[in-house]
């Protein structure tokens, strides 16, 4: 058990918790559940008195070829004040915030396998470029609106 396996197998979780502290750094109340049963890695009191939650999926440098900002096998059915932020530290650290309702509008539900009715959401493609002939990752166009440098959605 090197530090390679160190890395992967706690990836998602120390960027669970990086992203809950730059939401904590921009003010926000944030809460952790201390169990995961729901899917919900955050809580966050908003202004208004109202509380959201808030899924984290993150994606590592590491990942295959192609799959820079590709989430898959996704459980989710409508939940109301529920969002997810989705991170892909290869795209330069792109961050992308949807809500329950966004993501169920923008996601593909897999009909048939192991993952049948669970949802996917692919974010980037692959392209050549041109000038160097090398393949790149890039953020589809359909999805740069939801592209966030900060966590005003949830103030």
């Amino acid at each position: 058990m090197g530090i390679a396996f160190r890395h992967s197998a706690g990836f998602g979780k120390r960027m669970e918790y990086y992203l809950i502290g730059k939401m904590l750094m921009e003010g926000l109340d944030c809460y952790v559940p201390l169990v995961d049963d729901h899917g919900v890695d955050c809580v966050i009191k908003k202004s208004d008195g109202t509380f959201i939650e808030v899924q984290i999926k993150a994606r590592s440098s590491s990942v295959t070829d192609g799959d820079a900002a590709l989430f898959s096998a996704i459980t989710h059915e409508f939940r109301p004040n529920f969002y997810f932020v989705f991170f892909s530290e290869r795209l330069d650290n792109t961050m992308w915030i949807l809500s329950s309702e966004e993501f169920l509008k923008e996601c593909v539900t897999n009909k048939t396998g192991k993952n049948a009715g669970k949802r996917s959401i692919w974010f980037n493609g692959n392209r050549i470029d041109k000038e160097t002939g090398e393949k790149k990752e890039y953020c589809k166009e359909q999805f740069k609106k939801y592209i966030a440098t900060d966590f005003s959605r949830f103030y």
